[in-house]
């Protein structure tokens, strides 16, 4: 079956991921919440895979979460390639280059864990949780399987990215910034994620069950994207 708008939600989720990895070099503190500049945005990609599961299934979803996978990958090395290359005589701003975009091969690796692991977490959630609630109830998917998700994101990104290198309290103080923080954000969004939901179901004449789901998140192949 052909999904009109199933391209451009798998369109939008992998842009918000690219952007979200660009802008966490950032480190900022917003009142009592201690977090780096993707987790402002991060959480959006979260919202896209509650629909995508929740409308198309966990087959579909977990095909977008390696396109994902993929694109985070591709642009990372390409950050890395352009920073080795050799700077013009005339241009100056290598260092800030290097400061900002020129990402530690642990900090990649941190994150497209943290990505993998976490989505695929919320996915597999969310999928049985609406086998057990019928369909209904779907503000407790939503939440539940952000709150599994986030966790397992959140603690496996910074304890990866920084074990090691800051303070034990400012890396647990990271982490529990971000899950508190992106969860509700997640519960702030509902009444969104509802009224995208429905809109798709309708658009689309979809609602899938995934009754019958092998959620082995290697189990992936291109035809999952028609």
């Amino acid at each position: 079956m052909r999904y009109r708008l199933f391209p451009f939600i798998m369109a939008a989720f992998v842009a918000v991921l690219l952007v979200s990895n660009t802008v966490a070099v950032k480190v900022t503190r917003l009142g009592p919440f201690y977090f780096d500049g993707a987790t402002i945005l991060f959480p959006v990609s979260y919202i896209f895979g509650d629909i995508l599961t929740e409308v198309y299934g966990y087959r579909r979803s977990r095909a977008v979460i390696w396109t994902g996978f993929g694109a985070c990958a591709f642009m990372a090395l390409i950050y890395w390639l352009v920073g080795v290359l050799p700077p013009a005589p005339d241009w100056q701003g290598q260092d800030a280059y290097r400061q900002i975009l020129g990402q530690t091969p642990r900090i990649v690796a941190a994150s497209l864990a943290a990505y993998f692991c976490g989505e695929f977490a919320n996915s597999y959630v969310l999928a049985r949780m609406k086998i057990l609630t019928a369909g209904k109830w779907l503000w407790t998917r939503t939440i539940g399987s952000t709150a599994v998700g986030q966790f397992v994101d959140s603690w496996l990104f910074v304890t990866l990215a920084f074990a090691g290198t800051i303070p034990t309290a400012a890396l647990v103080h990271m982490a529990v910034s971000n899950y508190v923080f992106k969860t509700l954000y997640e519960a702030a969004a509902t009444p969104a994620t509802y009224a995208a939901v429905n809109y798709l179901k309708r658009a689309e004449r979809e609602d899938y069950y995934d009754r019958e789901t092998n959620f082995n998140p290697f189990l992936v192949s291109l035809g999952d994207l028609a």
